[in-house]
């Protein structure tokens, strides 16, 4: 299965100038249990409660049929337990191979997408719910396809509104094929689902990873793999809703080459100025990070702020879920899939000294038995470390959980 790829997060952080090298640390390894309980390949971010425990999912494992579980990490004696919340067991009722990072509503419930499963076999939006301390998991929208639906949700990403509706992207299906953007809204403890809107390739955008972001006055932000007018390089949209009419419009359109293609993490904000990465394209043709500054009429301009070097020194080819985390000094956060002292990747700091962006590595993940290699998701910051997935390696191959301490 081909793994594609939102979370924005607004951090204060105090960071050490010390080589980060000897402080990150492997808080479990996937396939750790017996009996098959156990999940592994967790190509998803990471979310946090209040308390500090961390959920996420991975793609496989659980028993009796392996299509994926649900996961959590608790702080215990100055280590991490994992308990394996649910276990997914596809079919019409449930659904298979959760690829997406899962988000957290103000009541601590969580949501998430899976790739299979539900009526039609392609795919799952599916809320996971504490009683009593109890987890119990349903699900809240079957994906149809067929012209009027998005179908298999790969790496693609949720967000809330500050009212609680519910945002995501699926990177296929909709009206002409090239993906959609869906809204669930609750009432009385009821979810419904539209589609509001459908990529159309061209001058619109096509194939949707990353999660929305909201702006000011109503706006919402992404960007698509593919799409724009003249070299299909990828874009960076809005979307805005008037009386209960959404219109999408492209902001920015990739030309290839030196400005970047092929953005897959989404976007953030940072002072009113949006930042992501392209997986192509800069200097070296590993990926860029790149920043686009409103102006007036609703017009941006586009900037690259860093270019990947690759080899030993940097990262290379940031993918589906390597997108950005911002502070409040606008210094951005997040990982590559390939390069650095290993060739597994790396964690790195694009460090905001007035507009200037000068990156350093921060870790470089040195794969085999003994850590994580090729992170394909977003990091997440609790009290001031940093926190992560790797869908291989690890003790048992099946990917690991770490920890980044400053």
């Amino acid at each position: 299965m081909r793994k594609y790829a939102l979370m924005l997060i607004a951090l204060t952080l105090v960071l050490a100038t010390a080589a980060w090298a000897d402080t990150e640390h492997v808080i479990y390894n996937f396939a750790s249990l017996t009996g098959d309980t156990d999940g592994y390949n967790p190509y998803s971010a990471l979310v946090a409660d209040k308390s500090g425990n961390l959920y996420g999912t991975a793609e496989h494992g659980g028993s009796p049929s392996g299509y994926g579980v649900v996961f959590e990490l608790k702080p215990s004696g100055g280590g991490f337990t994992e308990t394996v919340l649910h276990q997914f067991a596809a079919g019409t009722t449930d659904g298979a191979y959760p690829l997406t990072s899962l988000v957290m509503d103000s009541s601590g419930n969580l949501y998430g997408m899976t790739y299979q499963g539900g009526a039609s076999n392609l795919g799952t939006v599916f809320e996971m719910t504490k009683t009593n301390g109890k987890w119990t998991e349903k699900l809240i929208h079957s994906f149809a396809g067929g012209g009027k639906d998005g179908y298999q949700p790969d790496q693609n990403e949720l967000s809330f509104d500050s009212s609680g509706n519910l945002y995501g992207t699926v990177q296929t299906g909709g009206t002409h094929g090239y993906g959609i953007v869906f809204q669930m809204t609750q009432s009385k403890g009821k979810w419904s689902y539209r589609t509001i809107h459908n990529f159309n390739a061209g001058n619109d955008g096509a194939y949707p990873y990353g999660a929305l972001v909201a702006g000011a006055n109503g706006f919402f932000y992404g960007a698509t793999y593919e799409g724009g007018p003249i070299y299909n390089a990828g874009t960076v949209f809005e979307l805005f809703e008037s009386r209960s009419v959404w219109t999408g419009k492209t902001i920015y359109y990739f030309s290839g080459g030196y400005p970047g293609e092929t953005p897959l993490g989404g976007v953030v904000f940072y002072n009113g100025n949006l930042f992501g990465t392209t997986y192509q394209g800069g200097t070296d043709n590993l990926g860029t990070i790149f920043e686009l500054k409103a102006g007036s009429n609703n017009k941006w301009t586009q900037s690259v702020v860093y270019n990947f070097a690759g080899g030993t020194g940097d990262g290379e080819h940031p993918y589906y879920g390597d997108g950005l985390i911002v502070d409040g000094s606008g210094n951005l956060y997040g990982m590559t899939y390939q390069a650095g002292l290993s060739g597994a990747g790396v964690v790195y700091e694009l460090e905001n000294n007035k507009g200037v962006y000068k990156e350093k590595v921060l870790y470089n993940f040195a794969g085999g038995g003994g850590d994580g290699c090729n992170p394909q998701a977003n990091l997440v910051m609790v009290k001031s470390n940093f926190f992560g997935t790797t869908p291989g390696c690890g003790a048992h191959g099946g990917g690991v959980a770490f920890e980044i301490k400053p």
